[in-house]
């Protein structure tokens, strides 16, 4: 006649369920600037080929670059738009990462 040894059950702590679905993601941008150096036909190639974006779009943005002075040329996580943004490092275009306004 034995008696069963009790189990012990750890205590565990309370945990605050936070649904990450219910916190809106922090949205950058990767923002091209006009610079005195880079042809528009370059500035257009550069987006096509490293985006992928139609010639369309890619000749939209490049205006929007000429004309404006910057254009947003990705949307998206910080981590993303920093890597977009050191390519076009490497193609010597003046890009800059920044939080997409509110």
């Amino acid at each position: 006649m034995g008696l069963m040894p009790a189990i012990a059950l750890p205590d565990l702590d309370t945990v605050d369920e936070t649904d990450v679905d219910d916190v809106p993601p922090s949205s950058w941008q990767t923002v091209v600037w006009n610079d005195p150096v880079n042809l528009m036909s370059y500035v257009s190639h550069v987006f096509r080929t490293y985006f992928g974006f139609d010639s369309a779009t890619a000749e939209r943005l490049m205006l929007a670059v000429h004309h404006d002075g910057h254009a947003v040329v990705a949307r998206g996580p910080r981590e993303v738009m920093e890597a977009h943004t050191h390519a076009m490092h490497d193609y010597g275009l003046w890009a800059t990462v920044r939080k997409e306004p509110a």
